[in-house]
């Protein structure tokens, strides 16, 4: 009990050193009462459903209540004989943006610890499902596809991307850690990839997608109706049939000579690095020998992200490398907790507010420099959650990852 009231008592100092005033919150933080079925909508198909992310002034940013509505669709779906696949899109320029952050970020500064542990718990048990789904899935990453609206998509067997689709992990640069099973499938990316995105936030087109794996097909923007009415009309529940109407409308995709793939062995040679201090020496040296502007950027993006974020991410995906899908989203949930509690540091409390909510873009970090970011410090990340609080607990004796 003791230690329940320490965890608490951690987040009410996160909320006495970030009780300001919320004239400058953006609009996709005063969400909390929408209507669940509003807020995912669904399209009922012959043989299929899709399910529709529909909060496009938030950017489909997630809720506890999206992902909540999500899980109980995809179980009864999953459970429905009738129903053969599933396809999942988002309304407006965005696919999903990820987690509401500054939801989060007002849910601790009212103390409300038992919502902010709800939607992680909730948010990780759905990408569980949609990694280990019994029937084929369908992703539409049209837009923007963020974080944990990656995490929600990625693990599913389709993964569809446009001309318009942008991709990122920019947790680093909020005081976070790339969640919602990013450790996984970061770790899996060609070489050190992962790290440099995990690091770095750097983005990704829907062609570097394809070209690294991330996505499955490629289809242009000003096509895509025709391939969900096309998809639409499938009565089937096999992968072969679904994949051959996807490439019918599939483009040709091409990658651009400046891409950042096109930089893979220099991001080898920086990222591969045991730690972030040497990453950053061996990424000073390369610019110096070289002159490319993709080592002065990364240096520039490294600087502006939180130092603690920086060594507690490059961990995260190292030991991802070697983990299952639910091992990695246990990790990832003890990380999470663990960072919102402000037990290290308030790092999560002051990226949001600097970057999402004030919008002065100059967080000050605490710690404010790698030197200063113990081994002790990251450890805690890591560490078994209080004995009162219960570790993440996935079905994983009845689910085969898809993955």
């Amino acid at each position: 009990m003791q230690r329940a009231k320490g965890f608490e008592a951690a987040l009410k100092r996160c909320v006495n050193q970030h009780h300001r005033a919320f004239s400058a919150q953006p609009n996709y933080a005063q969400h909390h009462h929408d209507d669940p079925q509003d807020l995912v909508m669904v399209e009922g198909r012959t043989k299929s459903r899709a399910a529709i992310l529909n909060r496009p002034s938030a950017l489909n940013a997630l809720n506890t209540a999206m992902v909540s509505r999500l899980k109980r669709l995809y179980e009864s779906w999953e459970d429905n004989p009738d129903i053969g696949f599933v396809l999942m899109k988002g309304n407006g320029r965005a696919f999903c943006s990820g987690a509401d952050a500054v939801t989060l970020f007002q849910l601790v500064n009212q103390g409300k610890v038992e919502e902010c542990r709800k939607f992680f718990e909730t948010l990780y048990k759905f990408v569980y499902i949609q990694g280990t789904y019994l029937k084929p899935h369908v992703a539409i990453l049209d837009g923007i596809t963020m974080g944990g609206g990656a995490g929600i998509s990625l693990p599913g067997m389709f993964r569809v991307v446009t001309d318009k689709t942008v991709f990122c992990n920019p947790e680093a640069q909020i005081g976070f850690h790339p969640d919602a099973g990013a450790s996984y499938y970061l770790s899996r990316l060609p070489g050190y990839l992962g790290e440099y995105l995990a690091l770095t936030g750097d983005k990704l087109n829907g062609v570097e997608m394809i070209a690294c794996g991330l996505a499955t097909h490629y289809v242009l923007n000003a096509r895509l109706a025709m391939v969900e009415e096309r998809v639409g009309k499938l009565v089937t529940d096999e992968p072969s049939v679904i994949k051959a109407s996807l490439a019918e409308y599939g483009d040709l995709v091409n990658l651009d000579r400046k891409s950042i793939l096109a930089k893979l062995e220099g991001i080898d040679r920086c990222f591969s690095h045991d730690t972030v201090e040497e990453i950053i020496d061996a990424l000073e040296k390369e610019a110096a020998d070289s002159y490319d502007e993709w080592c002065t950027t990364a240096l520039k993006k490294l600087k502006e992200a939180s130092p603690l974020s920086l060594k507690v991410s490059l961990r995260s995906i190292r030991e991802g490398r070697f983990e299952s899908l639910h091992q990695c989203l246990a990790r990832e949930y003890r990380i999470s907790l663990n960072g919102i509690s402000k037990r290290v540091s308030s790092d999560f409390c002051e990226g949001v507010w600097a970057r999402l909510v004030e919008k002065d873009f100059a967080p000050k970090w605490d710690p404010p420099s790698l030197k200063e970011v113990s081994k002790d410090m990251v450890d805690c990340y890591f560490s078994p959650l209080p004995e009162v609080e219960p570790e993440l607990e996935l079905p994983t004796a009845s689910r085969e990852p898809f993955m």
